[in-house]
């Protein structure tokens, strides 16, 4: 089993971490609160290590020149008390003195060296002193120790250790020996046991600061994690209730801030729902109300029709007025007939009880078959009416009556608002789409204005009369009718360039259509 990601999920990384940090509240503020905790522990333990580093030197430091300074005291008391009168006896006497100083000081690191410049008449002692001293101590200092007199003076230094260097401290301070003159003595101090107690407690300090920072870390996801918690019940309810599911509530518990944030959106979303069912109520009475009043009408306006015909097909022998009125009365029944029909068809979307009628059809034949029945039409509006089928030349599952009607609605619209110009109906299709666009070059309407053209009884112009006695359903009708069909119906249009609609239908029931084998304008 591989657990290693591979180089593509490494790729990937940045990206998902990324998303991870926009989308997670909850790791953000641990990740922030670890962040500034880091931040603060290492202000805080660098301050404290700088301290206890400062305060163990200079403990060590005192330490040094008060033993010293003893030692230096005890020598120069065993200095004046001998009497010596030869070289020999002077060497023995620094010998012993710088034993006594080792003695009482701890430390092998001794040396004295005679100051410059002096002239006696005895043969003083030579310098003496430990060779790891002797390589630290540096010209400055023996520079101050010479011209220092009784003073103290003191120098940090390397001090050679096993291959390998330790930190010290060098005390210089002046000592007399009676008859030989004045000579420097120094004292080294090994602070590897300091420096051993500093990096231990800087150790401590680091392991403390991560424990701490973990602790802080798990202590702060426990947390966002119920304060969170309650946030994402109510992010998912909202979603839930966005989607429809209108009984979902959020779980009501204490009496703290996220229970009355709970309280006010469950009594949001019951306020919601009282009023989304109201209006799912009117909207059923008003499906209902419609489809009735349309049953119901359609007795009397058949009635209505037979009379009507028969006083239209007898308009030749009444006076002209009265067979205008006939012919009139005639042209309306139609248009109120088509009315009654398109509330019917209407009603019948709004209700859900629309039933998909498909068959294989040609969209080119049928398109065909609609501009030989309008083309009348467009010859008396003074219209141009033209098929552009470059393909499309074979079945798509489909309701040809739907389609057909499709169709005629949008070469009608076209005719009706061409203003006696060209019309042009154009077939094309690609790998998942055939699609029917019908073009007009007459007054068009605002681009702001053709979101509205696929709703009931829309009218861009109120004051424009409707010249081909439409019912003011097509469109809407025609939408449906696409949306039926999987398909897509689209406008575009603009003042004075005219319109352009498009249909488009999936070549297979229920497939997805990728590309438009048609561009709308412009």
């Amino acid at each position: 089993m591989r657990w290693w990601p591979t180089r593509d999920g490494w790729r990937q990384a940045p990206s998902r971490l990324a998303r991870l940090w926009r989308t997670s509240l909850q790791l953000r503020t641990v990740a922030i609160t670890l962040l500034l905790t880091g931040v603060a522990i290492l202000v805080t333990g660098v301050y404290m290590s700088l301290s206890i580093s400062n305060d163990l030197y200079q403990s060590r430091l005192d330490q040094a020149l008060r033993d010293s300074s003893r030692a230096t005291t005890t020598a120069q008391s065993t200095l004046n008390a001998s009497d010596v009168s030869s070289g020999d006896a002077g060497k023995n006497l620094l010998n012993t003195v710088l034993q006594s100083v080792q003695a009482s000081t701890s430390s092998r690191l001794v040396a004295a060296y005679r100051v410059p410049g002096q002239d006696t008449g005895i043969l003083a002692p030579p310098d003496r002193g430990s060779p790891a001293i002797n390589s630290v101590i540096s010209p400055e200092l023996r520079e101050k120790v010479q011209k220092g007199g009784a003073k103290q003076y003191y120098q940090s230094v390397a001090l050679p250790s096993a291959g390998d260097t330790d930190p010290g401290i060098v005390v210089g301070s002046q000592l007399i020996l009676p008859s030989y003159g004045k000579y420097e003595l120094y004292i080294g101090y090994n602070l590897r046991d300091s420096e051993n107690t500093l990096l231990f407690v800087q150790n401590t300090l680091l392991l403390a600061g991560l424990a701490l920072i973990l602790l802080i870390g798990a202590i702060t996801w426990v947390i966002v994690r119920f304060v969170v918690e309650p946030i994402r019940v109510a992010a998912r309810t909202s979603e839930r209730l966005a989607a429809g599911d209108l009984a979902v509530r959020i779980p009501e518990r204490g009496e703290d801030v996220f229970a009355s944030l709970a309280r006010s959106f469950n009594g949001m979303a019951d306020s919601l729902q009282s009023q989304i069912n109201q209006l799912a109520t009117l909207s059923q009475l008003q499906q209902r109300f419609v489809s009735d009043v349309s049953h119901e009408l359609r007795t009397p306006l058949t009635t209505i029709r037979l009379a009507g015909d028969v006083i239209y097909d007898q308009r030749e022998g009444f006076a002209p007025a009265t067979a205008r009125t006939a012919e009139l009365l005639h042209t309306q029944i139609e248009r109120f007939d088509r009315l009654l029909s398109d509330l019917l068809e209407i009603s019948r979307y709004d209700a859900g009880s629309v039933v998909l009628d498909a068959e294989p059809t040609n969209l080119v034949r049928l398109a065909e078959d609609c501009i030989e029945e309008l083309r009348a039409l467009s010859e008396q509006n003074g219209s141009e009416l033209t098929l552009d089928a470059p393909g499309g030349y074979f079945d798509v599952p489909m309701d040809p009556r739907r389609i057909r009607r499709v169709v005629r609605n949008l070469i009608g619209n076209a005719i009706e608002h061409g203003d006696g110009k060209p019309v042009v109906v154009t077939v094309d299709s690609n790998e998942s789409a055939v699609a029917l666009t019908v073009r007009d070059y007459g007054i068009g309407i605002d681009p702001q204005d053709t979101g509205h053209v696929f709703d009931r009884f829309w009218r861009a112009d109120p004051s424009r009369k409707r010249t081909l006695g439409g019912t003011g359903l097509g469109l809407a009708i025609s939408l449906e009718d696409a949306t039926l069909h999987s398909g897509w119906l689209q406008v575009w249009s603009a003042p004075g360039a005219g319109s352009c609609f498009r249909l488009m239908l999936p070549r297979v029931a229920g497939r997805e259509i990728t590309a438009s084998p048609l561009p709308l304008p412009p």
